[in-house]
Parts: structure tokens; sequence; C-alpha cells
């Protein structure tokens, strides 16, 4: 258990509401200073300060609390600490282990435990790096911890500490909390550096500078990666109503995509939800290494009954413990499920404080809370000097799917990837229930050259194309509704028809399904590819006079309505026999209708 130092100025409760407190005899304390509330400990940070005055949420139950007992100043604010033994590991809001708390406690996570964070007593095997004599700099990598079969945790010098070595111990198995490396600094200050240091969690990590997002995050998801593409070091949102698929699309992409650092929060949804990610993650394998994919992943749970102030909390914790893994030179992508969660965890709390309350009843800093949380996205070069990336994707849960609601209209003014989840594709069973006609992506000019240097020269032009008849076909939709279909030009029922295999041979796609559930981009593109050499084969029939109805073959459509299914990722020869289908198809129309 970590000990927590407490200074020697105290203050006494004089209020209670809910994990709100009022303390008075509270003039020497500081904003956002973490407290220990009560005869229990409970931990808390100051948010409110007003002469003698000040405002506290508790990031634990307060049942049981009472007025008069003492409030206890540490010096410091709420912090995390960060070091080897996060990796494959779950934790709380504010850090704590749930395995660990669970041995303690096997039902409720119980009040006062302290702030427990990873374990202090295991011992890593470490190389280190560095001499007697040498100069480290801020941010630089003074040894090595293989944390997890797949991932090596960098030692860093911690932020804001520079200067040369004076001691140096031998390579070999120590605790997070042994002193390895001995520094003294320009101006003669003496630092200790151990495995793990504490960061705050509201405070931005630093970097060298940020530089350009022009890698697109690969999920092998087909609706996302060719055609709403998120940049590594993006920022993605994934509104929608209940039972849309949220959650579910969010696993999808904290599956498969090819980030090193999965960083995964469950803020405030059902605790169901999560069981379903501690069940499923430690048997999924990583396509890349073949190992578990919790052996790069961190979860942070705060489930729906867990106390609200520590769900506000979770977001901060989780992006600071990306920040962490960014600064090591990882490409780590973080997934929130969900901020509305969070967003109504800081209404609770502004209702509380009495604030005078904004649209809906959110506070009137919603904007820029989420701005601030977008915000520590970003394509970066380390203050090591390695490239690195923090991709951060939101789940937005608007009540009754009401996307004019402040979070979701907030959100979508500070990412650049919008993936609307529509509930009619989620009732039709069409998943990830992505509507191609309200989502978007701000990446798709600068990935472009990515795309054309390794996929297919074609393939953005090839992305607009299809794009163009989803969006031609919606408004042919609207004359079938009202005429039928029998009464279009036979160009426009062909348009009918290939938006109709792009969107159910092409953008729905199987999570449950070998072949399905992860697709390469080279299949995704050539997938695309054969659908347009159909699309282009029909378009020559009809200057032949050919009506629609003998262009469409039953069998040859659902070979292509089930080509993701039948042609392996591994073995792409398929499509070419598909095309050779087409041509044989369509080379016998085609004399038939005396073409040479």
């Amino acid at each position: 258990m970590a000990v927590i130092e407490e200074k020697q100025f105290e203050g006494i409760i004089s209020a209670i509401n809910g994990p709100v407190i009022k303390g008075k005899n509270m003039a020497s304390f500081k904003m956002r200073e973490m407290v220990m509330v009560g005869d229990l400990r409970l931990i808390g940070e100051v948010i409110v300060l007003e002469g003698d005055i000040g405002t506290i949420q508790v990031y634990e139950e307060t049942e049981g609390l009472k007025i008069g007992e003492k409030i206890m100043a540490t010096g410091r604010p709420l912090s995390l600490k960060l070091g080897p033994g996060m990796l494959k590991n779950m934790f709380d809001g504010i850090q704590r282990p749930l395995k660990r708390i669970q041995n303690l406690s096997p039902i409720f996570i119980p009040e006062g435990i302290g702030l427990l964070s990873i374990d202090e007593e295991k011992k890593w095997e470490t190389v280190l790096n560095v001499a007697v004599g040498d100069e480290l700099l801020e941010g630089k990598v003074f040894g090595i911890v293989q944390e997890t079969d797949v991932i090596e945790n960098r030692l860093l010098v911690p932020p804001g500490i520079s200067g040369r070595v004076t001691e140096v111990v031998a390579n070999g198995d120590y605790t997070i909390e042994d002193v390895l490396v001995k520094l003294e600094a320009f101006d003669g200050q003496l630092y200790e550096l151990k495995m793990a240091h504490d960061w705050p969690v509201r405070t931005p990590r630093p970097t060298a500078y940020r530089s350009e997002t022009l890698v697109p995050l690969v999920t092998g998801q087909r609706v996302i990666d060719i055609f709403f593409p998120i940049a590594k070091g993006g920022t993605a949102a994934i509104p929608g109503g209940f039972g849309t698929g949220k959650t579910m699309t969010q696993h999808q992409l904290a599956k498969w995509s090819d980030a090193d650092i999965i960083v995964y929060i469950g803020c405030g949804e059902r605790g169901n939800e999560m069981t379903e990610v501690i069940e499923d993650f430690p048997n999924l394998v990583d396509p890349r290494s073949g190992k578990s994919i919790m052996e790069r992943t961190v979860l942070i749970a705060n489930t729906s009954n867990m106390p609200v102030a520590a769900r506000e909390a979770s977001i901060y914790t989780g992006i600071t413990i990306a920040e962490y893994f960014r600064d090591m030179g990882y490409a780590v992508a973080m997934m929130a499920d969900s901020t509305s969660r969070w967003a109504e965890a800081l209404r609770e709390i502004s209702g509380r404080l009495e604030e005078m309350p904004a649209e809906e009843g959110y506070p009137a800093y919603l904007p820029s809370r989420i701005a601030e949380f977008y915000e520590r996205a970003g394509s970066v070069e380390t203050l090591s000097g390695a490239d690195a990336s923090i991709t951060i994707i939101g789940a937005v849960s608007p009540a009754g799917g009401d996307f004019s609601e402040p979070v979701t209209e907030n959100t979508k003014r500070f990412v650049n990837v919008f993936l609307a989840l529509d509930k009619s594709l989620a009732y039709a069973r069409h998943y990830p229930a992505i509507n191609w006609l309200e989502s978007y992506s701000g990446y798709i000019k600068i990935l472009t050259e990515w795309y054309e240097d390794n996929v297919a020269e074609d393939c953005m032009t090839l992305r607009n194309k299809m794009m163009e008849l989803l969006f031609e076909e919606n408004k042919l939709q609207e004359m079938v509704m009202l005429v039928g279909e029998d009464v279009l030009p036979d160009d426009q029922r062909w348009v009918l028809e290939i938006a109709r295999i792009i969107k159910v041979g092409y953008l729905q796609q199987n999570a449950y399904n070998k072949d399905d559930t992860y697709v390469p981009l080279e299949k995704q593109y050539r997938m695309l590819k054969i659908i347009d050499y159909l699309y282009e084969k029909g378009k020559e029939g009809l200057a032949l006079g050919i009506p629609t109805s003998q262009l469409k073959d039953s069998d040859l459509i659902g070979q292509f309505i089930k080509m993701k299914y039948n042609i392996p990722n591994d073995d792409l020869s398929g499509l070419d026999k598909l095309q050779e289908n087409v041509d044989t198809f369509y080379d016998a129309l085609f004399v038939r209708y005396g073409k040479n």
C-alpha cells in the first residue's frame, strides 16, 4: 500500500453533499491538492477554495462520513505512479489495481483502503544503459525493463529533471522503489531515479514538439480504414444511441488496431460490458505477436455503480498513462467508453456545487473540458527524440440518439473523425452501424499520399467514387419510395444494385467471423476494386442497350455479397477467380446483344 505523506495542517468537515465535501480551516490548502478526508482517510481533491472554506470532491463512497472529522493535506496534486506493472493490469478510476482490491474485499471496493497502485514489491529484471559521468536530460531513457513478452518499459528521466550521473547500480532485479541512478543537477541539487515516478493527472506531459499526422491507424475495419480513416495521433468520436454498437465497435478497434499500446477506459458503463472485456481480451491473440492482446493493454474500469467523482478522474488517469507510454516512443490508442458518462459526472458534481447550469444542465465549462481532453492526442517527437503518438477514440452516448445534445455537439467541434452510428442500421443487423452519409473523416486529404504509396495509387479516388454512388443511391431511394424502382431508368437501377453490394458486401462486417473480423488493407482495396469492375462492366452493358434485369445475375451478385467470407485474408486468388466469373458472364451477355 502506498504511503501518503500528510502535512501538518488540517481542515474540519463542515458539510457533506454526496461526493462533495465542504471544510473549514482550509486557507493553507492548495487548489487541486489531494487530501485525506475523515477518519477513514478517503481520497479527495480540493476543487474550490474561498477564504477559509474549501470544497473537496471525494473519489470514494462517503457513506458514514461525519461533520467534524478531519481533512488532512498531502501537499501534492492527485497523481499516478507510472512505471512497470501497468500492462496486463486493470485499475479503477484513480489507478487502484482491482485484482489486488479483490483479494482485500471480493465483492465491493471498501472505503479507506488508501491509494493502492502498481506492485511495489515485485522485482523486475533491469538493464541500465548509463554510466557515472553521463549527462542525462529530462525524458531520456536510462534503462530497460521487459515488462511483458512484447513490450519493454523504457525507464525515463522524469520531466523537469536533468543532470550528471553520480551513481549507478549494477544490472539486476529491483523493485520500482529501489534507487537505480543518482543525478546531480546543474544547479547542484541531487535527484534519485527509480523505475517509477509520480505525475499529476491533470497536467499534460511535455514533448519536444508536435508533428503532422501522416500515417493511418490501421484497424482492419473496412468502413473505417478505407472510407473514414483515423490518423495515428488523431481524434475520433463514435456517437450512437442505445444498442447501436458503440462498445462493440470500440472493442474491435482495441483488438485489431495497429497501435503498440492500448489503453481502454470503461467510464460509467454497465458492469457486464467491462466483464465482457475482462473475459475476452486475455483470450484474444494479437495478430502481430501471436501473444495475448493483454500483453500490450491497460484496462481502467469505472462502472456505473462506482463513485461518480472517480468517474470524472478516470479519463485523466487513462490519458496520463497513455502519455507515459507515448514518451517511451510508442504509438498508443486510447478508447474512452463513454465520454457522455464522464460529462454526466461533471454535471452531477457541478450541480452539487450549485454552479450556474448551461444547456441541459451541463456546466458552462463542458466545451473547454472536452477540448482539453482531446488536445492531449497527437503525433509528437518525445523528449528522448523518438516519434510517437496518442490516438483518442471516444464513444458518445446521446440520450435517445439525439446528436444535437451538448456532449455530441461539442465533441464534434474538437475531433477530426465522426463515426455516426445509426439506429436503423443496427436494428437491421448491419454492423458496424456507421452511417456513411453522416460520418466524415478530416484526415482523408493528408492520408491520401500514404494510401497511394502503401495500398494503391487509385485507392482514395476509388473510395470517393464509391461514396458518390452511395450518395446518389440515397437520393434515388427517395424516388423509389414514392413511385417504385421499376419506373427508374436502367442506369439508375444499376446504381441501386451496386450500392446494395457496397453496403451489404463491403461496409457490413462480421466481428464473429474469423476472416471478416479483421481484414488487411490489401484485401479491403481489392474488394472495392472488383466491385468497381462490376459497376464498369454493367455500364458497358447499359451502353449496348442491355436492360438492368439482364445485367443482374443472382448467382454472380451472391458471390460478391459473400466474398468477405469465402475469400481468406491470406489467399486473395479468389478475387481473381471472381473477376474471371464477371468477364465470363458479361462477355457472353455482350455477344448475345451484338457486341463483338
